[in-house]
């Protein structure tokens, strides 16, 4: 990995995107981040940069939502993830780069398919009642696709928007459940030998971006439309997870 103008180029605008996902939007587009950045960087090597990355957006943002999420909800999701991010360490262990990319492609494409199926009612996520159960698998989901491309939002949110939580719990809920999958996550990335001195250099490099990012987030929950935000985050995931899964197959 180069630290030279072009990654720089893609790096900061992404780990900017990401923190305003992550300090404001419920976290779900700030994988975003992942397909993006492996247009230029080999998969393993773009997921393992973000992660520190995410855990400096996750501590930026939880003292603005300190104890404002469902404990209930949250709890839940932790205990289901961490079987789900076993499973996934099993399968990067496995993958070469093009599975990687064809599966980082695969979520990215999925996910944007599945909010256009939403927005046009083609289903509804009913509310429903809490099940601990349901609760732990789709946190299984969730850890299992946070650890391959820190995309573990599409899975949670299924489960938050089906009981129905105001903006403000569902937005806590979120950092809280986050913080602990990505905690839980250093380790087997370590293990895996996925952090280089060039990784490190380029995370302290980028941390105030992360930071700035988040922030501005938390300012823009309160500001923004989601409908603006999410469409731009939705065409950008469409584009570039179809050029991964383009590069995967040729």
């Amino acid at each position: 990995m180069d630290l030279n103008a072009t990654f720089y180029l893609f790096a900061i605008p992404a780990v900017l995107f990401a923190g305003i996902s992550k300090g404001g939007f419920g976290s779900g587009a700030a994988f975003a981040a992942t397909p993006f950045l492996a247009l230029i960087l080999p998969p393993e090597v773009a997921v393992a940069m973000m992660l520190p990355l995410l855990m400096i957006m996750d501590v930026s943002a939880i003292r603005a939502y300190w104890k404002k999420w469902s404990w209930r909800d949250a709890k839940a999701l932790m205990i289901g993830a961490v079987p789900g991010i076993v499973a996934g360490w099993i399968m990067f262990r496995a993958a070469n780069p093009d599975v990687l990319r064809f599966f980082i492609g695969s979520i990215a494409v999925g996910f944007v398919l599945f909010q256009f199926a939403r927005a046009r009612q083609w289903f509804e996520v009913s509310q429903k009642p809490f099940h601990p159960a349901k609760a732990w698998t789709w946190g299984a989901l969730a850890g299992f696709t946070s650890f391959i491309s820190h995309a573990g939002g599409p899975p949670a949110s299924i489960h938050l928007l089906s009981q129905r939580l105001d903006k403000l719990t569902f937005q806590a809920t979120t950092v809280i459940v986050f913080w602990w999958i990505n905690l839980v996550k250093l380790g087997p990335y370590y293990l895996l030998g996925m952090f280089s001195n060039n990784t490190i250099l380029a995370v302290v490099t980028l941390a105030p971006f992360a930071i700035a990012g988040t922030f501005l987030g938390i300012w823009l929950h309160r500001k923004m439309s989601d409908r603006i935000f999410f469409a731009l985050a939705y065409l950008f995931l469409l584009i570039t997870g179809a050029k991964l899964i383009f590069d995967a197959l040729t």
